[in-house]
């Protein structure tokens, strides 16, 4: 994929996680390069909710509530039931060894964006990350084309951007055959006597009815396990479980407000 620039090196709009943006040309980034970074994945600690491709459903439920939100119902992996908080990165920036880091979280600093002008996709990259700077040790251009290490990094974005249509064809299902429904989670807390206190909804969003599910008929869940839809479904519904890691793993680090 070819990289597109634009003269003031400047796009409209925001991405979570990217704070400075900018399409990626040899003009503007010819000198730039990669250095380790002291905090690999600190630029995700305040990322208590992540997209999540429909294709990660499975490796990620072992880790994370999978909801669907926004106006959108986008999968979502849920890190935190906090806001501005990540409960699966550590102090020092790195993300825990068995928890499996999203799609979303790994692309960056690299990123495709719409170009309305041009009608394309564009390469971008976040020009805040620490880790690209001038004379850096992995260069982002040899020879006046992108290096081994971004053509990576491109196609890897470009794979991204596959998944995100495959995943909002997903959601589209979900839709057309009714299966989601609202749902909230909460927690109860208990004081020292183990005596139960009124309960605190965490969290109000959307998943799959199994009610529902169980209603389609034997076609149309032959339909969904033959896409493979039906085995997304069902990790969704187990990544549910881990609600109650996220309400463990908080009251570790602090007790969680009851009022």
């Amino acid at each position: 994929m070819k990289t597109t620039s634009v003269p003031d090196g400047q796009i409209s709009g925001s991405v979570l996680l990217y704070g400075k943006p900018e399409p990626l040309s040899l003009e503007l980034h010819g000198d730039l390069g990669f250095v380790k970074a002291e905090r690999p994945f600190g630029y995700a600690t305040a990322a208590h909710a992540v997209p999540l491709q429909v294709t990660e459903f499975g490796p990620a439920s072992l880790t994370y509530p999978i909801i669907f939100g926004g106006e959108a119902l986008a999968p979502l992996a849920i890190m935190s039931i906090r806001p501005n908080e990540n409960l699966f990165i550590t102090d020092g920036g790195e993300f825990e060894l068995a928890a499996y880091v999203p799609a979303f979280i790994r692309r960056w600093p690299f990123v495709l964006a719409n170009n309305d002008e041009q009608q394309k996709m564009i390469v971008c990259i976040d020009r805040s990350a620490p880790m690209l700077t001038v004379g850096g040790e992995v260069p982002l251009f040899q020879d006046g084309q992108p290096s081994a290490f971004t053509q990576q990094a491109i196609q890897f974005c470009t794979d991204f951007e596959t998944e995100r249509r495959r995943t909002e064809q997903f959601v589209q299902t979900l839709k057309t055959l009714d299966l989601l429904e609202s749902k909230q989670t909460t927690f109860t807390p208990r004081d020292a006597n183990g005596v139960a206190g009124e309960p605190i909804q965490l969290a109000d969003y959307f998943a799959v009815s199994e009610e529902k599910l169980a209603g389609l008929s034997k076609t149309k869940l032959a339909e969904l396990h033959a896409s493979g839809a039906l085995r997304q479904i069902y990790a969704h519904l187990t990544s549910l479980l881990n609600w109650d890691r996220l309400v463990a793993k908080t009251s570790i680090l602090s007790p969680i407000a009851t009022a």
